[in-house]
């Protein structure tokens, strides 16, 4: 070998240990980084030309793109399993359990507890406007509930358009990034770093619409949605959505009244069983708005209902004539079969015997149909009110099972029905999470290693100063030639 190919070896050692020095360096800056991966430089002996040397390959990134893929996967069951068990517990809150105050179940104990009181007192003014007031918390509480539930509907319906959004940005800035990919990769130049970018923007894709990514020609991916939707296959696609200001019970996807999503202008179904973007955290939003809570909201209207029409039964009270209110009422009326959604939003106290509507008491006594107050020692109107209350009788609407209920039966048939599904739901998000560390903990596993990286920096220092004293020597030996 000549001077001048040792020379020309030595000086390619210097240049790869000097780029493998900064890509350990880079290593061990970055070891937190979210998204980074793992580089080497890729070398391979160099025997063409005059001298033998290092060629310098290139950098490698890296990755488990398994482990990636089936962590990204984890990462959207929680999402989804998080956001829907965030909003049954909500609706649970909504509806309350017995222990608590303010809780549906509490409102009926209280309202029937003052009929009986009331029923042992009948002249006693005091103890009818505690019925009275007990039957205005016990609507009031349904009212609430069911504005709660709407709410949560609605707060679904902006999430859904702002991760809308989110998504098509994502999925445009993963397309800009392919670009700049395959241009890096067909002129050769190093292109680590727009990969972790890539990464981090399909991990935020996948959070919100479970992916799959398939490799494509010079480094670029495609993105297909578990459910078979065509993301990203050369350009992105275009996702749209109308968000609806607020939501109300009368709303619905079914009827047109909201939106669902359109790929490229095109409507997809969305429901949870088979809609091509199901799961993730956009999944999770349309299936509490149009499952989850349109379902609670059913059910509260069934309790409404149930309520309304047990005491403007005739039977009950015989001033009423056919289409007269009792003593609740919806929205001021009798109730019409044909008109229960929405009915929990509007049930309310008949202001005959609203106190704070001027009304009189004393017809909880003697008939909301009576022309003048009766017998103040005549308690019948108030037993009948109370039997009523209580009284098992078949259910016309809501998912109530089979059995005859009374009011207090329904309300503890709807918070177990809840109760049970919010705990199914939070035992889903437990095991969900449990895969989703454990998977993030192998792809951490397979990330930068300091220590590993040390040792590597200690071996391209011994080889850069290696190399540097072969040029030192062969430097030696050409002036020595120069003096002869």
């Amino acid at each position: 070998m000549s001077l001048t190919s040792a020379l020309s070896s030595a000086m390619s050692g210097i240049r790869a240990a000097s780029r493998g020095s900064e890509i350990v360096s880079s290593n061990i800056a970055n070891a937190n980084t979210p998204g980074y991966a793992r580089r080497t430089l890729s070398v391979s002996s160099d025997s063409g030309g005059a001298g033998v040397g290092v060629r310098i390959n290139g950098v490698v990134r890296h990755v488990d793109q398994q482990v990636i893929n089936d962590r990204r996967l984890a990462d959207a069951e929680v999402g989804y399993k998080s956001e829907t068990t965030s909003a049954l517990t909500k609706i649970e809150d909504l509806i309350g359990t017995p222990d608590n105050a303010g809780s549906l179940a509490a409102r009926v104990a209280d309202f029937e507890k003052s009929l009986i009181t009331a029923t042992s007192r009948p002249d006693a003014t005091e103890r009818l406007t505690s019925v009275a007031f007990a039957a205005k918390d016990l609507a009031s509480s349904l009212n609430t509930v069911a504005q709660g539930i709407q709410d949560t509907r609605t707060q679904a319906d902006q999430s859904i358009d702002a991760q809308v959004r989110r998504l098509d940005d994502a999925l445009k800035g993963v397309e800009t990034l392919n670009a700049r990919i395959v241009a890096s990769s067909k002129v050769g130049t190093e292109f680590s770093a727009l990969q972790d970018q890539r990464q981090l923007l399909i991990d935020d894709i996948s959070e919100m619409v479970p992916v799959r990514m398939v490799p494509r020609d010079y480094g670029a991916v495609a993105l297909y949605s578990t459910g078979g939707a065509i993301l990203l296959e050369g350009r992105a696609v275009e996702v749209g959505f109308e968000p609806a200001n607020v939501v109300t019970p009368y709303e619905s996807i079914e009827d047109g009244t909201l939106s669902g999503l359109t790929l490229n202008g095109i409507s997809i179904n969305t429901s949870s069983e088979s809609g091509r973007l199901r799961g993730g955290t956009l999944g999770a939003q349309f299936e509490i708005r149009d499952e989850i809570a349109t379902d609670a909201q059913t059910q509260i209207d069934a309790l409404a209902r149930d309520l309304i029409s047990r005491f403007e039964d005739n039977s009950v009270d015989p001033t009423l004539s056919p289409g007269d209110a009792g003593l609740f009422t919806d929205a001021g009326s009798a109730f019409d079969p044909a008109d229960e959604l929405g009915v929990a939003n509007r049930i309310a106290l008949n202001t005959l015997v609203d106190p704070e509507e001027s009304g009189e008491t004393w017809r909880i006594r003697d008939g909301l149909g009576a022309t003048a107050p009766g017998d103040v020692g005549n308690g019948s109107l108030l037993v009948a009110l109370t039997n009523t209350l209580v009284a098992t009788r078949p259910q016309l609407s809501g998912s109530f099972g089979a059995s005859d209920l009374g009011i207090d039966g329904i309300v503890a048939s709807l918070s177990s029905q809840i109760g049970a599904d919010r705990l199914r739901a939070d035992q889903q998000l437990s095991f969900a999470s449990a895969q989703s560390v454990e998977l993030a903990q192998v792809e951490r596993a397979n990330g930068v290693d300091t220590d590993a990286e040390i040792q590597n920096l200690m071996v391209l220092e011994q080889a850069y100063a290696a190399n540097a004293r072969v040029i030192s020597t062969i430097d030696e030996m050409f002036d020595t030639l120069m003096r002869i």
